[in-house]
């Protein structure tokens, strides 16, 4: 029997309750949030690397496939390259329906390759803190997938938590120490939470699978037709650039909206599915919320936690993450701030679920702050907006190694471009001139040009833009390497 592992890592969330340091564009499994201060890692490249571990035990673990959003499709390759990971694919959605429709994406994915593997499905922005515990239980899930039997996770609670589905199993294990699963229950309130908790046959739901690819399409199938019909319309009109895989995006956005626990999960205890729990003590944690990376993060005597450049006095229980400068805070209590060059937050640790209606508020507002940083990662490097006022505008540009901007014109503004470092390839107009360090170069507001990094070092430059309106979206494109319209 087929004993192959392909990893599936989910990495299309919004993190919206991470608000400021998570945005839009560049959510929360992609920043640097785990428990080890020593580890610079994403906690997307976490999840990378806690599954391809599986090899060290003997598994034939294949390249990962990953799901994800169109717009974070060089997001998710830079910070593989940084791991030297090649992906068998990176499956992108042009639009967000849950994770049912994406494990869909992940099983036709494997099953189109002529194998059955064993998926192993985890979300990108968890973080576990006893990595050895973690291997140990992902391999007792393994082996008892490989013969067909659905297997989730599930966290051993160490609280009487309310944000988490909770999973009730039967005490008694299988070979590989895994529980028959009686029932999937929702979020509860706190007294059942606390009463959840002293049974002791209740787990979290990690919202991690593993079941072969062939299992999940038969479930979805018996269950929610529906879904299996619409995703698989939209796979078959699919489009193949390099790694990305494209579902077709009209097709797309007929597939309902449904989580993989709704659709399926809930619905195999007693059915014909066998579906067991695998017990979890790892440390694990969501990342959810401000609150549980505080939970994660070492604290001092006091409780508090503090990241980057911070000055805490007479506090308890306070989380401060700085960005950018130097934060103060003196006789706080269950807080969080957290601050970034362009917001501050402030709230009470208790309410960091919260946080998600100002991000509410500013999409409504259609205030950048929603989806922008002030320093914008795009595929040939990133921008910083370190200056702004009434017709102008001064940003600092790096642009990678051999990358390049797209050949393009701005209807409403002109730039002046200064090289700080490295050798700039400038297209202006019908003329192409090579700058180094101290040289400068004038764009005239209409004309056609171009920025490349022809050097073996990054190129940075400081860009003054003049002009009647600043907007992004003054920009035509004629050519761009990175298929952006």
């Amino acid at each position: 029997m087929n004993h192959t592992v392909t990893p599936v890592v989910m990495a299309g969330g919004s993190g919206t309750r991470l608000w400021p340091l998570s945005r839009a564009a560049y959510p929360k499994q992609f920043l640097v949030l785990g428990h080890d201060p020593q580890d610079r890692s994403s906690l997307f490249q976490q999840a990378v690397r806690r599954i391809g571990q599986l090899a060290a035990s003997g598994w034939k673990v294949n390249a990962p496939l990953v799901v994800g959003n169109e717009d974070h499709r060089f997001l998710v390759l830079d910070q593989l390259r940084e791991m030297g990971v090649a992906p068998q694919a990176v499956l992108l959605e042009p639009a967000g329906r849950n994770t049912a429709p994406a494990l869909t994406l992940a099983a036709l994915q494997a099953t189109s390759l002529g194998e059955d593997p064993i998926l192993v499905m985890t979300p990108a922005d968890q973080t576990v803190t006893d990595a050895g515990a973690f291997q140990a239980a992902l391999q007792h899930a393994v082996a008892a997938a490989a013969d067909g039997t659905i297997v989730v996770l599930g966290i051993k609670p160490d609280r009487a938590e309310t944000g988490y589905g909770y999973i009730r199993s039967q005490p008694s294990s299988g070979p590989h120490g895994e529980q028959p699963v009686l029932q999937f229950v929702e979020k509860p309130d706190a007294a059942t939470a606390a009463r959840y908790v002293a049974e002791g046959v209740y787990a979290w739901n990690s919202g991690m699978f593993v079941l072969r690819a062939s299992i999940w399409l038969k479930a979805l199938n018996r269950f929610r037709p529906d879904i299996t019909r619409t995703t698989g319309a939209a796979w078959d009109a699919r489009q193949t650039d390099q790694v990305f895989v494209r579902p077709d995006r009209a097709l797309f956005g007929a597939i309902p909206s449904e989580s993989i626990d709704y659709a399926v999960m809930e619905k195999c205890p007693g059915s014909e599915f066998a579906i067991r729990m695998v017990p979890l003590d790892a440390g694990w944690n969501d990342l959810g919320a401000w609150d549980a990376v505080w939970q994660v993060a070492a604290r001092d005597p006091h409780g508090n936690a503090v990241q980057g450049d911070a000055i805490i006095r007479d506090s308890r229980n306070t989380l401060v993450h700085a960005t950018s400068r130097l934060v103060g805070a003196v006789g706080l209590e269950d807080v969080v701030v957290v601050e970034t060059p362009d917001a501050v937050l402030v709230a009470d640790r208790s309410r960091s679920q919260e946080v998600r209606q100002i991000v509410g508020t500013l999409t409504a507002q259609k205030r950048e702050e929603y989806a922008l940083h002030r320093k914008v990662h795009r595929p040939w490097g990133w921008y910083d907006s370190i200056d702004q006022g009434p017709r102008f505008q001064v940003k600092r540009i790096m642009v990678k190694p051999g990358a390049s901007l797209s050949l393009q014109m701005h209807h409403h503004r002109a730039e002046h471009w200064i090289v700080v470092s490295g050798t700039a390839e400038v297209t202006n107009g019908e003329q192409t001139i090579m700058l180094s360090e101290n040289q400068s170069t004038y764009i005239p507001l209409g004309q056609v040009h171009r920025l490349a990094n022809p050097g073996k070092v990054p190129l940075e430059i400081i860009e003054v833009q003049s002009g009647s309106y600043l907007g992004e979206d003054d920009i035509v494109r004629f050519e761009d390497t990175y298929g952006r319209s």
